[in-house]
């Protein structure tokens, strides 16, 4: 069997796939992408089991196919080739790979595609359509603010709860918490689930600046298709804390300033932070934060004072700079406010402008102030 194809087009669709394959797979045939060509239409699929992508390019094939093909030998080979029609055949019996090119030829071993693992099956879904930047946005909001902490799995990912024609995206590793929601989607469905941090890593990077998404979902498995692309990613079995227990409800004093001068504030006093805390110390009077961080192992000392509009009692409050600084990057606008209640309790962090039809709450637990 031999087929034809642009090298250039084949490497960026191989690049899409590659998402999903890893080095270090328990199944060696995961460390192969499997080609299944019908007609003129090649589909190309990576998986880990967790997480597979499938993408679809247009070729000229004297025959159908089904084989695996090393990953990393194959994107190698294709990286040092200039864009140029290539021809790659297939023998049917040992599935032996030959490449041809302008430059030469190249041969190695597939494998019989029958053993590739099959992908999830949708079976039993729900689907709900949604704008590709609204998903990619709620993603870089709350994917970071997931723990690494395998042995609390629900944390791991982001919870995705879809209320009708409204989702929110919820994000946590006990220290801070991200809560994304938007509406303007298409949806009957009232349901949720927890999406893997690694999926949804590889999603905000595939997904296109504009157009629809279709999310399809059961009880094992979520679904993705936009453009020539599927993903499917499997769920995480568990279940997400009860976040909005965590979230204070009267927060009467009210912090604003200006997002940039913070930010660029934080940044030079964590400098002198202890590198094992972080911890900024907020001292908060009318019309005046200060900053103020040290580190007495290496006698460093800074402190720095801002305006502000604050209402509420004046407080001393602790926050790790590093939390405080993630929270920020995933905010927009030009100022925002922080709600506090005492110095014990979470404050909460959100701009103070936001987009119709979005809401971004930001929570960050304090420190204890020695």
């Amino acid at each position: 069997m031999k087929f034809s194809v642009s090298s250039g087009d084949l490497l960026k669709k191989l690049q899409v796939a590659g998402g999903a394959v890893a080095s270090n797979n328990v199944l060696p045939i995961l460390e192969n992408f499997l080609f299944v060509i019908s007609g003129d239409k090649l589909t190309i699929t990576g998986s880990d089991l967790e997480t597979t992508i499938s993408t679809e390019l247009s070729v000229k094939s004297d025959d159908d196919i089904n084989v695996a093909i090393p990953a990393k030998m194959l994107i190698d080979t294709l990286k040092e080739l200039p864009d140029q029609p290539i021809s790659i055949t297939v023998d049917h019996d040992s599935f032996g790979v030959s490449i041809s090119s302008s430059s030469g030829n190249y041969d190695f071993s597939g494998r019989d595609g029958a053993e590739f693992p099959q992908p999830p099956r949708q079976d039993d879904v729900d689907s709900i359509t949604l704008e590709s930047s609204l998903l990619q946005k709620g993603i870089n909001k709350t994917v970071f603010a997931t723990s690494p902490d395998e042995l609390r799995p629900a944390m791991t990912g982001v919870f995705f709860q879809i209320d009708f024609g409204k989702m929110t995206l919820v994000a946590t590793d006990a220290q801070k918490l991200v809560r994304y929601t938007f509406s303007d989607i298409e949806s009957d469905v009232s349901d949720s689930f927890i999406l893997p941090k690694k999926g949804l890593n590889l999603l905000k990077n595939l997904l296109p600046g504009e157009g629809d998404v279709t999310l399809s979902f059961n009880k094992a498995n979520a679904f993705l298709s936009f453009g020539d692309i599927n993903v499917a990613c499997r769920l995480i079995d568990a279940r997400f804390p009860d976040y909005e227990n965590v979230i204070p409800k009267d927060n009467p004093n009210e912090l604003t300033i200006s997002h940039s001068e913070f930010k660029s504030a934080l940044r030079r006093t964590s400098i002198y932070a202890n590198k094992t805390t972080n911890q900024i110390i907020f001292d908060i009077t009318a019309n005046t934060l200060t900053l103020s961080s040290q580190d007495t192992d290496f006698s460093y000392n800074a402190t720095e004072r801002m305006m502000c509009t604050f209402t509420g009692e004046p407080m001393k409050i602790g926050f790790n700079a590093k939390f405080l600084l993630e929270l920020l990057n995933a905010t927009e606008g030009d100022e925002i406010i922080i709600k506090l209640s005492t110095p014990q309790r979470p404050g909460l962090m959100s701009p103070v402008e936001q987009m119709d039809g979005e809401d971004i709450l930001m929570l960050v637990m304090p420190l204890i102030l020695r």
